[in-house]
């Protein structure tokens, strides 16, 4: 009865606790989301901000209908050229502030990209609008530090990584350095530089005049000179142009595979012959695998052949995924193979000492039996070729004794 008892008092214990667990309301999950880090800082230097705008991915689409935050930014219509390419060049956050503070003041406008590839197209679409660019930092955006500014009577246009910045008014150089501190810092894929613009060769080239597109909008709205709907932008290409000073300009087109390249190369040929080429100046085209240049303007046929000639494909190759399974498979197999080796070694010498004690132990065995010892002295032929010292007298008393 006393266990019964303890049994039952157990069972209804359990029950309320069921009960309970069953009848209290569960309230929602919590999740802690960390804000972005801000684009622009509070203060920059001596400059403090008097006013301050920032949008995400869900208000980008009004920062587009005003696309020219900052008086004289772009042309007339700058807004509808500019909205189809920050939604190309994925434009993911955007903030605008004015500094002031001991006379000096200056507006800044800074945009947040995908990647570090939107961001450069981005940049020179800006960089398009400015005028007498000078430009600083290309030899290291050619060796893909991801970083270039481009300055004008206005202000000073930045490009960092995934972000691009736009600053109407002077700024000193601690300022400037002070204002790209906060922008985001990309590692990986997303930071890298695009490779296309690194192929354009250097002799002559006008820095400020580098055009980089990854899409339509952006190709047509920077001046490109091939027709936009024939260059195979669902093909995933990429775009870049330059001017020569006194010369004309170079289109470079990359694409996935040289298949494709071929294709567009093709394609961009006959658009030229139908149109005239007296429309494209002069024009030299040439094939480098997945990369096509072709040059338009006043060259003359030897320069535009030379500088078609010069461009080349420098192919880098990176690894940041997990190595492929033949890979592992052959290096397994090469591993295993040296194994086996090492053991079927070791297998044949461990045999040889195993027969050599098994013979010699036999023959000592059979030789003790046979009241012999266990080993005998080697015994070795001689062959004396002196005489003994007996033989020797006899000879020598013989031929005293005929003498």
């Amino acid at each position: 009865m006393r266990t019964f008892a303890i049994c039952g008092l157990l069972l209804v214990g359990l029950g309320g606790v069921l009960a309970v667990g069953q009848g209290a309301p569960q309230g929602p999950a919590t999740m802690v989301v960390m804000p972005p880090t801000p684009l622009l800082p509070e203060k920059v230097w001596s400059l403090n901000a008097t006013k301050s705008d920032h949008g995400d991915t869900g208000s980008v689409s009004y920062w587009y209908a005003d696309c020219a935050p900052l008086p004289g930014a772009m042309s007339e219509g700058g807004a509808e050229r500019c909205g189809p390419v920050m939604k190309e060049d994925a434009l993911r956050r955007w903030a605008t502030a004015s500094y002031a503070g001991g006379g000096a003041k200056a507006d800044v406008f800074a945009l947040e990209f995908e990647d570090a590839t939107d961001a450069f197209s981005a940049y020179t679409f800006y960089r398009s609008t400015m005028h007498a660019v000078r430009v600083s930092g290309a030899e290291a955006r050619l060796k893909k530090a991801g970083n270039e500014t481009s300055q004008d009577a206005d202000g000073t246009l930045v490009w960092a990584g995934t972000a691009v910045m736009r600053i109407k008014g002077q700024v000193s150089t601690e300022e400037l350095i002070s204002l790209t501190a906060g922008l985001p810092k990309e590692s990986g894929r997303r930071g890298l530089a695009p490779l296309l613009p690194s192929f354009i060769p250097g002799p002559g080239l006008d820095a400020g005049s580098v055009k980089y597109a990854v899409g339509p909008a952006g190709y047509a709205a920077m001046g490109g000179v091939l027709p936009a709907e024939i260059l195979g932008w669902d093909k995933s290409a990429e775009v870049a142009t330059a001017s020569y000073k006194g010369k004309g300009t170079l289109t470079l087109l990359l694409y996935p595979t040289p298949q494709i390249a071929g294709d567009r190369g093709r394609a961009i040929q006959d658009a030229i012959n139908k149109a005239g080429t007296a429309k494209f100046g002069t024009v030299a085209m040439r094939r480098v695998g997945p990369l096509v240049a072709v040059t338009t303007g006043g060259w003359t046929e030897a320069q535009a052949k030379a500088l078609v000639g010069s461009v080349h494909l420098n192919e880098e190759v990176t690894f940041d995924q997990k190595m492929p399974l033949e890979f592992h498979a052959e290096v397994r197999k090469t591993a295993s193979l040296l194994e086996n080796i090492a053991i079927f070694s070791g297998i044949l010498i461990l045999a040889a000492i195993l027969l050599g004690l098994f013979l010699g132990g036999a023959r000592a065995g059979i030789r003790r039996l046979q009241g012999k010892p266990a080993y005998v002295e080697p015994e070795f032929l001689t062959i004396s070729l002196r005489e003994s010292e007996t033989e020797h007298f006899e000879k020598i008393h013989s031929e005293n004794s005929e003498g």
